[in-house]
C-alpha cells in the first residue's frame, strides 16, 4: 500500500521531540488531524502521551490530542507524505539511516536541523542526498529562519523559509507548514539557507561573550555586521547565493540568536565570559547548543575553501584551545586594518 501524493495532506510526521520539533508538532496540529511525533526516548514518549507535555524539552506547553508521540520510526513514518527531521546534527545521519526503509519515495523529506556534520563537513540536506535513495532526492527540502520554539507555540508572529532546489518542492513545503502565526517563504537556495542557519550559531556564542563582558551595543552591532560578512563569504565560496544571507535564514536568524536570552548558543558565550568551563556549562544543560560543534565544522570549511573567518576562528580558540575571551577580543580589534568590503 502506498500513499497518494496528489491528495491533500491529512497527517504529517515530525522526527525529533526536542523543543523545536515539539513546537512544530504543536503548531501543525492546528492544521492536521494527526501529527506523528517521533521521540527518541521511549519512556519520554509514553509520558508525553499520558501527560500531554514534554517536560524535558518544552515544559509548560500543552501538547494537543492530534499529536501522537511515539518511539517507533516505522510507525511514525508509515504512509506519511511529509516528514520533517528535527534531530541534533550529530545524530542526524544515524536517524536518517534508520528512517530510510520506512520513508516512501515521493515523500517530502525536510530538514529543520541547523548544523554541519563535524566528520564530513556536510549540511543536513547533503547528508539526506547521501543516505536516501535517488527516488527521494527530488523532494528534499530545508526549513530554517528566526524561530524560537516558545515564541512559535505561543502564537507570536514568526516568519521562516522553506528552500529546495526545485521551486515546486519549496512551494509544497511552504503550503504544508504555513499557519496563522507561522508564515513560510519559499526559496531555491537550500545550501545558503543551511549555512546561514548553522554558522549564525557560532556568531551567537561570540555575541554572548560580548554581552557577558559588558562590551556594549557598539561592539555587539560590529560583531553582528562582521559576523554576517563572514557567513556570507563562506556561503558564496561554497556556491550559495549572496542574497540568501540578507534574508530570514541569514540576517534574520542572526539577529534573533545573537540578541535574545532564549538563545542557547548566546548562553554558552555568556557562561564563557563568566569564566565557566565549556564542559561544565554543557553538562548543566539538557538542550543542545549546535554552535559548539558547528564551530569546528565552520573553521574546517573556511580552511578548505580559503575563506577568512576571524570571528569564528576566535570562537574556536576560546572553545577548544583555552584562550581567554578577553584576549580573543583584543586580537580581533588589533588585526591589520583593511577595507570593509575585503
Amino acid at each position: 500500500m502506498t500513499a497518494d501524493h496528489d491528495a491533500p495532506l491529512e497527517s504529517v510526521a515530525v522526527i525529533g521531540a526536542g523543543a523545536w520539533g515539539t513546537a512544530l508538532a504543536v503548531v501543525l496540529a492546528e492544521r492536521y488531524a494527526r501529527v506523528h511525533l517521533w521521540v527518541f526516548e521511549a519512556d519520554l514518549a509514553g509520558e508525553m502521551e499520558r501527560t500531554r507535555e514534554n517536560r524535558l524539552y518544552l515544559p509548560g506547553v500543552r501538547i494537543p490530542s492530534a499529536v501522537h508521540p511515539m518511539p517507533s520510526l516505522e510507525t511514525a513514518l508509515a504512509l506519511q507524505r511529509l516528514a520533517i527531521f528535527v534531530v541534533p546534527s550529530h545524530a542526524f545521519r544515524d536517524v536518517l539511516v534508520q528512517a530510510r526503509p520506512h520513508l516512501e519515495p515521493g515523500t517530502l523529506a525536510v530538514s529543520a536541523t541547523k548544523g554541519i556534520e563535524v566528520q564530513s563537513l556536510r549540511t543536513m540536506s547533503r547528508i539526506m542526498q547521501e543516505v536516501l535513495t535517488p527516488a527521494h532526492h527530488p523532494r528534499i527540502a530545508v526549513l530554517s529562519g528566526p524561530s524560537f520554539a516558545r515564541e512559535v507555540v505561543a502564537g507570536r508572529p514568526t516568519a521562516i523559509v522553506a528552500a529546495a532546489e526545485d521551486t515546486e518542492v519549496a512551494r509544497a513545503v511552504q503550503q504544508a507548514v504555513s499557519g496563522n502565526a507561522l508564515r513560510v517563504y519559499a526559496g531555491t537556495d537550500p545550501l545558503g539557507v543551511e549555512l546561514a542557519g548553522a554558522v549564525k550559531n557560532v556568531i551567537a556564542i561570540a555575541a554572548g561573550v560580548v554581552d557577558g563582558l559588558a562590551l556594549g551595543p557598539n561592539a555587539r552591532a560590529a560583531l553582528l555586521t562582521r559576523g554576517l560578512a563572514e557567513i556570507t563569504r563562506l556561503g558564496v565560496a561554497m556556491g550559495a547565493r549572496v542574497g540568501t544571507f540578507a534574508g530570514l535564514a541569514g540576517m534574520g536568524d542572526l539577529i534573533l540568536t545573537c540578541t535574545s536570552d532564549l538563545s542557547r548558543n548566546r548562553t554558552v558565550g555568556l557562561a564563557l565570559a563568566r569564566g565557566t568551563r565549556l564542559q561544565d556549562h554543557l553538562a548543566s544543560s539538557k538542550a543542545v547548543a549546535e554552535g559548539v560543534n558547528t564551530c569546528r565544522s565552520t573553521v574546517a570549511l573556511a580552511q578548505r575553501h580559503g575563506v577568512e573567518m576571524p570571528i569564528c576562528r576566535a570562537v574556536h580558540r576560546v572553545l577548544f584551545e583555552g584562550q581567554d575571551p578577553r584576549e580573543a577580543v583584543v586580537e580581533l580589534m588589533t588585526r591589520e586594518l583593511r577595507f570593509e568590503g575585503d
